[in-house]
């Protein structure tokens, strides 16, 4: 380790920085790199410990998905144009039209939308320009024009209708333009913010991670959020600002887990005892876990931090990927969802009365759970206990006869309806309709913290909580009073995460309600 990296201070206690929010880390952190001694160009304090652009994984998630939303717009434009165009070259209605004239518009289109979804149009590499983007762009519609032009010609023949596809092109190159000159600016704006830079944590305060944040100095790509190691005795407290936070017990529990795309080993992958141990303890997190290979020479650096770093928006060509169900996924969160809740608005209004009528206090309770990625989120719900009897840590548990329950409680509570305002986290995005239920922060089972009694708890975060789930209508649902029943609801849930697709979710809604007011047996 340099002397300049051993002469950095961090004065917080590890133990104590593990316990802060996340302001409170940011600010740390902020400290930390105005205390270093910054070299004239500047670039310490651009990166990579940068706390004023950390964005939590669900954020960054929401933006990478972007790149479905931008080809959705872009299908739409497209049609949009082509059907004007049939429409204006033809004498009467579409729908009694000669295909000859139709078919040169339709391939054409086809071959616009193909060309820009094969060849990557929509990844938005890091380091390609906008112009060079855009080059792209009009020879693709150059390639869809010829296409229209030589198919027309070959059905039509001396009366090719050149001036229609001529116009067509260009009306297509325009709209394309227009939307992509956009895009490109978003998502430049987004590279600016830090929404597409991934955030990862370093196992062992090493020289392997002295090297992969000098380097990350340099290139800007990549946050490296903190350090942790089991032999802090013997660790600095920071190395080239990044500070060390703790054991890598710590990091099972930080508050910065939320913010972490990915979990790097910088250990010597020939210590093998060593890594499978830390491998083994981390795997309890949801975050992915690397191992960091000593690289030979600078251009096996520069590919390994490329891999690190790569973060094009999500890719939508190929086969399903886990980007594309989550893209998916949220359509139908924010198609239904706000279906839902204009059509249960009135009796979410009715309930709300009748609390207000039943009990004084608040109408709504809301409660910290965890969220995708160990996030922390507020949950809504509808209040169903006694003012003073609220227990937002979920230290005891409800059960049969409970006497904090009121009375419109007690049935809003049995039939799930207490449930409803969280629509809304479904629209902000903070939960999905259909996932693993989210539980309390610090919610415990008998005397125990529930996530304490299953190594694979948090596996169940690697997808958004969701109002109803697959352990929900298979038995698995209200309070967790042994052991047992928590290993139940995990492995339900980890089902789930790895079975996840459109349909399984509209099933697990179809059958919910009817589910939840045949089940006589279960306590909520």
């Amino acid at each position: 380790m340099t002397d300049a990296a051993s002469r950095l201070s961090f004065d917080a206690d590890p133990a104590v920085a593990g316990g802060l929010d996340m302001p409170a880390l940011q600010a740390l952190a902020g400290a930390i790199t105005a205390d270093r001694t910054a070299p004239a160009d500047g670039a310490a304090r651009r990166g990579p410990f940068r706390p004023e652009v950390w964005l939590n994984a669900r954020q960054r998630h929401a933006s990478r998905l972007a790149a479905h939303y931008f080809r959705a717009f872009d299908v739409l434009a497209v049609t949009a144009v082509t059907l004007l165009c049939a429409w204006a070259s033809t004498p009467g209605p579409l729908l009694h039209a000669d295909v000859s004239l139709l078919v040169p518009f339709g391939l054409g289109a086809l071959t616009v939308l193909t060309l820009m979804r094969s060849l990557g149009r929509y990844r938005f590499a890091r380091g390609q320009t906008t112009s060079l983007h855009l080059a792209s762009v009009a020879g693709i519609v150059a390639a869809g024009a010829l296409v229209a032009m030589i198919s027309g010609w070959a059905l039509q023949g001396a009366t090719a209708q050149w001036t229609a596809w001529l116009v067509w092109s260009a009306l297509v190159l325009i709209s394309l333009y227009a939307l992509h000159m956009g895009w490109s600016d978003m998502v430049g704006r987004w590279r600016a913010s830090g929404a597409l830079t991934p955030n990862i944590v370093l196992v062992g305060a090493t020289r392997r991670a002295e090297s992969l944040i000098r380097e990350a100095l340099k290139r800007r790509d990549l946050n490296v959020l903190g350090i942790f190691d089991d032999r802090l005795a013997r660790a600095p407290r920071s190395i080239e600002g990044v500070p060390v936070l703790g054991t890598a017990d710590d990091l099972l529990s930080h508050k910065m887990t939320p913010y972490v795309d990915r979990v790097v080993l910088a250990i010597d992958p020939k210590a093998e005892a060593r890594v499978r141990e830390l491998t083994a303890r981390l795997r309890i997190l949801p975050n992915e876990v690397t191992l960091l290979v000593e690289p030979a020479g600078e251009a096996e650096t520069r590919s390994a931090l490329n891999r690190l770093a790569a973060a094009p928006l999500a890719d939508v060509q190929g086969p399903v990927d886990h980007d594309r169900r989550a893209f998916n996924k949220r359509l139908q969160d924010m198609v239904i969802g706000l279906v839902a809740l204009l059509l249960l608005a009135p009796l979410m209004a009715l309930i709300a009365v009748a609390i207000r009528l039943d009990s004084p206090g608040p109408i709504f309770f809301r409660q910290r759970r965890h969220g995708f990625n160990h996030e922390e989120i507020v949950v809504w719900k509808f209040r169903s206990m006694k003012q003073e009897a609220a227990d937002a840590t979920a230290s005891r548990q409800v059960t049969h006869d409970d006497d904090r329950i009121t009375r419109v409680g007690r049935f809003i509570r049995k039939t799930s309806l207490d449930e409803l305002p969280q629509l809304l986290n479904v629209i902000t995005g903070e939960m999905s309709l259909v996932g693993p239920r989210p539980h309390a922060i610090g919610m415990k089972t008998g005397h125990v913290e529930s996530a304490r009694l299953v190594a694979e708890y948090a596996h169940r975060h690697r997808i958004k909580p969701g109002m109803t789930g697959w352990a929900a209508v298979n038995g698995s649902r209200g309070p967790l009073h042994t052991a047992q029943d928590v290993r139940a609801r995990v492995r339900l849930d980890i089902e789930y995460v790895e079975r996840q697709s459109l349909w399984l979710d509209l099933w697990i809604m179809a059958i919910t309600v009817p589910v939840l007011l045949g089940d006589r047996s279960a306590v909520r």
